[in-house]
């Protein structure tokens, strides 16, 4: 399993039009749509997770492309170190 992260998502996408992007380009596990924890707004970006050789393809065909007029980053997502903040708690892509 590959989890993509999908940025400079416009603020009116939702869940369910992410996974069908992405669907069309092999099997869907998981949408995350990432909003701002105190406002709950959206943060312009997500995580897809699709099984490796479908993360691939749909990297390749979707970085870039154009969704609801917004140039999309499609990539593998790398597990973020945390800095400071002082909430402790498990980390989180």
């Amino acid at each position: 399993m590959t989890k993509l992260y999908v940025g400079n998502l416009p603020f009116t996408a939702t869940e369910e039009g992410v996974r069908a992007l992405f669907a069309a380009h092999g099997a869907v596990e998981k949408v995350s749509l990432i909003t701002d924890r105190d406002t709950g707004r959206p943060r312009g970006f997500g995580f897809v997770e699709m099984s490796n050789a479908d993360a691939s393809r749909a990297m390749q065909a979707l970085n870039g492309k154009d969704f609801e007029g917004r140039a999309l980053k499609v990539n593998e997502a790398q597990e973020r170190e945390r800095s400071g903040g002082g909430r402790g708690g498990p980390r989180r892509y």
